[in-house]
């Protein structure tokens, strides 16, 4: 019996370990661990939990459907997973596990566990990489370390693409007759804790939505990407993330799709459709540091010298950025999006995580938890890798003295505020020439439903600069 472990690649097609585990004639089955108490230590937004659970349904019925049946475990924490999966394998009779590599150390901690349980089973693992186009050590320097900038990265990793290739590879076929499969909202053990498993229609599950995603963006926008993808009003993006982050579709499967469509690859920036996959190989790069500078996931600046930066843990204004009260519409419309959809456009994430840290002056670490605890996309590599480029902690992190100024920011990719209207209700009939600076035209009609801004921009802006060249003289 050969045992596929599904855990980010939650897809049939374009799956490595799905298509080793399927390689012979031997039985298959597949398996998907719900973890809760390890998901909340790790700030698992509760919208992510259920887009991954109705996706795992999706996968159990089609799996079934091709005669391969998901088992469900419930192991509460990582730590008890190598056991678990030991006694699984053995009441199954498992000879070879498949799995796709994780990236994060937790998990990478979990599976070299796994790898020694079922050792004493003489049970062999096969750990393969799923969840980059390139595996991480692929794309080094000349003196075979991690790059730590993204320009040269960008470039060694276009070129190491041209020399490997790859393939797609399809769903597996049928293995047998098709199975029953019971809904995971009937099934007690899994429903527990979780509340109702229906996912936000905002973002229905399944392959087949996600390549619809795919490609109706390459169809439509992809070609104006460089020039829409910084408005938060348009839809200029992919909208993909939710959709990359559980593996529902793979990053392969997006660079081939983009290559379809344009006939080639593209190589500079000057070619239609190289900003979307310089976008993609900016993913690469810090699921690529992820797994080669292990403190990246034990919180700790990619600069060590930045650890002694004095942020602010202040819980009052942390809770006014939280909540969208900051007085500066673009930031307060961001956050309530976020609070209330689970996802926030890319241009805005550098916008409030700007203000977080350079104008509050609060900890990086305090913005990264709480966009995990909301974000259907929710994605370490990612998350960390922009939340301390925003902070000036991080690998090409943007220079200390870049501080995003909120209301330029706004009247840039805001201009007529129609995404400030959208969420922050009070400015709703405000004009579009106040909007970004609403609080004297607000004064004079006599109102006082919006928050006066919490800090001076000017002000906020000098001491970060002070901070790190403080910093730099120690």
């Amino acid at each position: 019996m050969r045992l596929v472990w599904f855990r980010n690649d939650l897809r049939l097609s374009d799956n490595p370990a799905l298509r080793h585990g399927c390689a012979s004639d031997e039985p298959v089955a597949a398996l998907f661990i719900i973890s809760p108490t390890q998901w909340r230590q790790h700030k698992m937004a509760p919208i992510r939990q259920r887009f991954i659970l109705a996706q795992v349904d999706v996968l159990g019925r089609e799996l079934a459907a091709l005669g391969i049946p998901l088992h469900l475990l419930r192991v509460e924490t990582f730590a008890e997973v190598p056991a678990a999966l030991a006694d699984l394998c053995r009441e199954l009779g498992v000879t070879h596990l498949y799995a796709n590599q994780a990236i994060e150390l937790d998990e990478q901690r979990r599976d070299h566990g796994v790898t020694a349980a079922l050792a004493e089973q003489e049970v062999s693992c096969h750990w393969l990489n799923g969840c980059c186009v390139l595996p991480p050590g692929r794309v080094l320097t000349g003196g075979r370390e991690m790059f730590k900038v993204f320009t040269p990265f960008s470039r060694a990793w276009l070129k190491a693409l041209d020399e490997d290739g790859f393939v797609i590879h399809r769903a597996p076929a049928p293995r047998g007759e098709p199975l029953p499969w019971q809904p995971l909202a009937e099934r007690a053990f899994v429903d527990e804790g979780f509340g109702e498993l229906t996912p936000d229609p905002r973002w229905p599950v399944g392959e087949v939505e996600a390549l619809r995603r795919l490609h109706a963006f390459l169809e439509q926008a992809v070609l104006d990407y460089g020039e829409t993808r910084d408005f938060p009003a348009l839809a200029g993006t992919s909208i993909l993330s939710p959709y990359l982050a559980a593996g529902i579709v793979s990053p392969r499967q997006c660079v081939a799709a983009l290559q379809q469509r344009l006939g080639a690859r593209p190589q500079s920036k000057a070619q239609p459709g190289f900003v979307w996959l310089n976008e993609l190989i900016w993913r690469e790069f810090y699921r690529h540091l992820l797994v080669l500078i292990p403190t990246l996931s034990m919180n700790r600046p990619f600069k060590p010298e930045t650890v002694a930066l004095p942020w602010s843990w202040d819980p009052d204004a942390f809770a006014a950025w939280c909540e969208g009260r900051t007085g500066y519409p673009i930031v307060d419309a961001a956050m309530r999006c976020l609070n209330a959809t689970g996802w926030m456009h890319n241009r805005l994430r550098m916008i409030v995580a700007s203000f977080l840290t350079k104008d509050l002056h609060i900890h990086w670490r305090l913005g990264e938890d709480y966009f995990m605890s909301q974000l259907i996309d929710g994605d370490l590599a990612a998350n960390n890798g922009g939340w301390q480029w925003a902070a000036g902690t991080g690998a090409d992190a943007a220079p200390y003295f870049r501080v995003f100024n909120p209301t330029t920011q706004g009247q840039r990719f805001d201009p007529q505020g129609e995404f400030i209207r959208t969420w922050v209700t009070e400015l709703a009939d405000v004009p579009a020439a106040y909007v970004h600076q609403p609080h004297d035209w607000l004064r004079l009609k006599g109102r006082q439903d919006y928050p006066a801004p919490m800090v001076d921009h000017a002000v906020a802006r000098v001491r970060a600069i002070e901070m790190f060249r403080d910093l730099e003289k120690t």
